[in-house]
Order: structure tokens, then sequence, then C-alpha cells
């Protein structure tokens, strides 16, 4: 700041003269305590009529592993408590969740709307300027853990307490209700997963069991067929060896007819046939060879062939027909297509299925008790204030009375440099009467 006010000079140097100063400052000392005094009053009236602001804060830790020890034994959601914490973290800090719990707490915001604003707008201002979210320096390992700090700003009339406690209660619980949905999610995308197995297996059993039945179906035709076949084909053969013995037997019949042979006799009989009046005798023939059937008689033939001739069916001289009968009536009916088509619960005779019921009961009987979860542990929660952190009613107080010793200073100063300018002024201006003695003072001014 320039004045026109010029100190006394000392006489050997061009430095201010601090003596005349200070005679000069001590002169005005009534002016400068009064400066002193009205800022002194004016700071002490600021510092007592300002509204008040106050400051709560509220500390967040990870919680302990057995909090989180049901959630993460059910091998279905993985939560360590540092990232439970870094989720209601993300939770505190997020736009969505402040912007929820001031519209469901109003009455805690009344101090914050303002006339002419909306509901968004009045958030944004409290948004902005009263909460604040801290996290550790990660540089700095003077933490032994992790932690979350938030601290909030608010003015005299507002319950701060309750809303930043209010507030953190509110983020766990918007979290933990994001935490059982993705938990219900999962176990439900789990649980389709595990029936689209199911169904699978089901498939594989009715196709495994499609093919069976086919296959025996098949296997019983095929035999069905084969033994068809066989029994044509020995019914042909047992008609084919009848028409050869009977034509054996017409030979036969020809020649013993021509031999004279009626009765059955051997060829030793035949030979001693031509002998009369012997005695009557018994032989034993012992003979290696086939004796032709003509020895027979054409009587015992004839009654052989027509035996044969009336014969409607070669059946029952053949086994195997009777077998073959016993067979293709057995195979009328397959027990084993009967029992796999008379099945009722099918699920018991799935392969390979132990493991997803298992599995699948697991879920369908998880229960866990969300409400009762806890995802951090709140290490500090906030209390109410002992003073606020604006105004500092001794620090606005002291500065007030320095400013105005600094104000009361210049105002010395400067009225002082306004009554020597002026002096000077008058000095200067000529006079009628004394034209010396005026240019004389004119002149013992300017060496001033």
């Amino acid at each position: 700041m320039s004045s026109s006010f010029r100190a006394p000079l000392n006489p050997s140097s061009d430095e201010i003269d601090l003596i005349a100063l200070c005679h000069t400052l001590w002169r005005q000392k009534k002016l400068i305590v009064l400066v002193i005094a009205l800022a002194g009053l004016i700071a002490a009236a600021y510092a007592f009529l300002a509204t008040p602001e106050y400051q709560v804060s509220s500390v967040l830790r990870p919680a302990a592993i057995n909090e989180l020890d049901a959630l993460n034994r059910s091998d279905v959601y993985n939560l360590p408590p540092g990232e439970a914490l870094l989720r209601v973290g993300a939770s505190l800090e997020s736009y969505d969740t402040r912007l929820g719990f001031f519209r469901a707490n109003q009455k805690l915001f009344e101090a914050f709307v303002r006339p002419g604003r909306t509901l968004e707008q009045s958030f944004e201002e409290f948004n902005r300027k009263s909460i604040d979210l801290v996290l550790p320096d990660p540089k700095k390992a003077d933490s032994l853990s992790a932690y979350i700090k938030l601290q909030m700003n608010y003015p005299k009339g507002v319950d701060g307490v309750s809303i930043l406690n209010g507030f953190i209660d509110y983020a766990i619980g918007i979290e933990r209700q994001q935490i059982a949905a993705d938990l219900s999610v999962i176990v439900k995308n789990r649980l389709n997963e595990l029936n689209a197995k199911m169904l699978a297996a089901r498939a594989s059993y009715d196709t495994d069991k499609e093919a069976k039945i086919a296959s025996l179906t098949e296997s019983d035709v095929m035999r069905r067929a084969q033994l068809r076949d066989e029994l044509k084909a020995l019914r042909a053969q047992l008609k084919t060896q009848r028409m050869d013995r009977m034509a054996q037997l017409n030979e036969s019949i020809g020649i013993a007819k021509s031999l004279g042979i009626r009765k059955p006799s051997t060829p030793s009989s035949l030979g001693d046939s031509d002998r009369s009046g012997a005695s009557s005798t018994i032989r034993t023939e012992i003979n290696n060879q086939a004796i032709p059937q003509y020895f027979m008689g054409f009587e015992a033939l004839e009654a052989e062939r027509s035996a044969l001739l009336q014969r409607k069916s070669d059946d029952f001289t053949e086994g195997r027909i009777a077998q073959i009968a016993k067979e293709l009536q057995l195979l009328e009916s397959n027990r084993q297509i009967e029992v796999l088509n008379s099945r009722e619960n099918e699920d018991i005779f799935l392969s390979g299925v132990e493991p997803i019921r298992t599995e699948e009961a697991r879920l369908r009987n998880l229960n866990i008790d969300m409400s009762r979860l806890k995802l951090v542990a709140i290490d500090k929660q906030a209390l109410e204030p002992l003073s606020p952190i604006f105004p500092k009613k001794p620090l606005v107080i002291g500065a007030g009375l320095i400013i105005g010793l600094v104000l009361g200073v210049i105002l010395v100063l400067f009225r002082e440099s306004l009554i020597n300018r002026r002096g000077v002024f008058a000095a200067r201006k000529p006079s009628p009467v004394a034209p010396a003695a005026v240019e004389e003072e004119s002149r013992t001014a300017k060496v001033a």
C-alpha cells in the first residue's frame, strides 16, 4: 500500500525513524485500540453467531473369518473378508446407494433441502460437500489391517450421527441383499445345470432302453425265423426220408414176393426150406453182415408201407421238432421286454446320477440366514461430537484481534499521511502579507 506519509528521517541515514514512528503510533493508541476492539467484536460475533459445523466419522474393518464361514462353506459363493469390505466400501461410495438412502430418509435431510431445488439437486449438494470416503494409503504401512473410514460434516440442527450410522447400515443391507440375490441366481443356475444333466441321463437311459428293447426284439425275430427255417428244413428232410423209405419198401416187397418170403426169415432158413421131411431144428446164426430188408417178408413190408402212406405228419419221428416248437412258444413273449416296459420309476435305474442327486438335494436344502451375515466389522461407530470443527472460536477471535491491530496501524499511518500532506499543501500556498516568510517556509518544507 503506497502513501504520501513520510516518517521522520534520521539526518545521518535514509532509513525510517522507528522511534518517531513508534511515537506516532503511541499518540494514536486509542484509535488502534478502538479498531482492535471493533474487529475483535466482529470476530466474536461471527464466532458465536455463525452456524456451527460438526464432523462425525465411522471406521469399518474386515469381518472375522467365522462370520462368513457359512457362506464360504456352501461351495457356491466365495467371499473373503477383504473382498466383503471392498464391496461394502463400493456400496458406500455408490451414487445410487447414497441417493436411495437420501430418498428413503428425507426427514433426516430436511436441513439440506432448499426451496426451488429438486430432491436430486439437494442431494447433489449434500453428496459433494458433506460426506467423504477415506481409504488407507497403500504406500503407507502404518495400518495393521485394511479399513474404510466414512466421515461427514454437517451443520447444527442435523442429526449427523443418525445419518452416518443409518447410511452405513443401509449400504450393508443393500450389499447383503445383492449377495443374497447373487447367491439365489447361482443356486438357480446350478440347479438348472443339474436338471439338464438329469434330463440328459434320462434321455440316455431312454435311448439305451429303446436300443435294448429293439435289440431283444430283433434277436427274437431272428431266432423265430431261424427256428421256422430249421423246422421247415426238418419236415422236408423227414418227408424225403419217408419217401425214400417207401421206395426201399416197394423194392424189398418186390424181392420178397419173387422169393416167396411171406414171413420174416433168414438166409439160412431160406436155404433149408427146400428140405422136406426133416425134423425141426433150432439154429443159431452168427453173421456180422446186415440181413437184407426183403427177408422181413412182403407182408411185414407191405404193412410198413401202408402205414407210411397213411402218415399225415412226420413231426413225431424227430425229437428236435418238439424242441423247436417249445422254443417258438417261449419266443412268443419276451419277459425281459415286458419288465423293461412295466417299470414305473425309471429314475432309480439311471446310472451315474448319484452325485447329481446328492448335489441337487444339497442345493435345495441350502439355508443361509442372510439377515445374520456380517459383511464387515464396525470398528468405530459415529458418536455425538464434543465440539464443532467450525468455527474455532479462539482462533477466529484471535485472528480478528490481529486483523484489528493491522487495520488500526494502517489507519493511523494513513491518517498521519493525510495530515502531513494537508500541511505541505498549506505551506506551498502563497501569502500576500509576508511573501518572504512563505518562501522561507516553502524552502524549509522542500528541504524536509
